[in-house]
């Protein structure tokens, strides 16, 4: 059912009832993956890692993902993923939090590895499937940390990022027990084809076939304004993806600025509550009261 609706920087934040004491970190971390035409690729990827030593551990971890940009100058506008509003949200709810910058953006650089072919004849599953990767990846790398659990995770991202974590899901990784669709799709291109994603149909089929296998729950958050997607899209593939056997709830919000699209970086106190209440109901629940 769809409701409407450098290393080691060290910050010391003070709350009503106690300390915190978040450090950033990064992690450079070699992934080899396959493109969407069979090109076997060997890449460092740059991961920002948040922590709180306050918080008990270990850790349940949480990967967070970023979008796609359409062009070049975008994809390297990225810089280092860092999601730090975001980011500090989930630490707050108990996670050790990693941030990858994927093949093909911002430090990582790289060759645009994530290019799915021609508007009308987009192969959407290998991308995914490498972004997938190189996410799993990230998460083997950070249950090797002391201070992260081994059998405890999420995987969440914005617009690709999003998709990435409904793929994940598709693939039932052990010790990850929900994912977190931020306003995911692909194709999307709102200065040349506002709400009208290259080849809907195929994204469809794509969230239905991962839909026939995932078993992980998830939350699917999107906003009525999506200028990359639209409105109906959204709902098209979150009914294919439940109607195989995904596992899955879906809130759209009403239209946030001019591009609900970036919902999830520009109206953070509107999707955090029905976050919190979705991990708190897969048993994520806050190790302290921060109001």
């Amino acid at each position: 059912m769809v409701k409407i609706y450098a290393l080691a920087l060290l910050l010391v934040v003070t709350t009503s009832m106690h300390a915190r004491d978040v450090r950033q970190e990064q992690l450079d971390l070699p992934v080899t993956v396959t493109d969407a035409f069979g090109k076997q690729i060997s890449h460092t990827i740059k991961v920002t890692i948040w922590h709180d030593k306050t918080n008990p551990q270990p850790a349940p971890v949480l990967v967070l993902n970023h979008g796609r940009s359409p062009d070049a100058q975008g994809r390297a506008a990225v810089g280092r993923a860092q999601y730090t509003q975001a980011s500090d949200f989930f630490l707050r709810r108990g996670f050790i939090v990693a941030v990858p910058t994927r093949i093909g953006y911002g430090v990582t650089g790289g060759e645009d590895v994530e290019y799915s072919g021609p508007c009308e004849k987009k192969n959407y599953p290998p991308v995914n499937a490498m972004a997938a990767q190189q996410t799993l990846a990230v998460l083997q790398a950070m249950r090797q940390r002391p201070d992260a659990a081994k059998d405890r995770a999420v995987i969440a991202g914005q617009s690709f990022g999003g998709t990435t974590a409904a793929a994940v899901s598709a693939m039932n990784p052990p010790g990850i027990q929900a994912t977190i669709n931020f306003a995911g799709g692909g194709g999307g291109n709102p200065k040349t084809q506002p709400q009208r994603p290259c080849a809907p149909h195929l994204l469809e089929k794509m969230f239905r076939d991962y839909g026939s296998t995932a078993r992980v729950p998830s939350l699917w958050v999107y906003a009525e304004n999506d200028m990359y997607f639209g409105a109906q899209h959204p709902r098209d593939w979150f009914n294919a993806y439940v109607a195989a056997g995904g596992k899955a709830e879906m809130v759209q919000f009403p239209p946030h600025g001019e591009d609900g699209h970036s919902l999830f970086t520009r109206f953070p106190q509107v999707w955090q509550p029905k976050v919190a209440e979705f991990l708190d109901a897969q048993g994520f629940k806050a190790p302290f009261q921060t109001n």
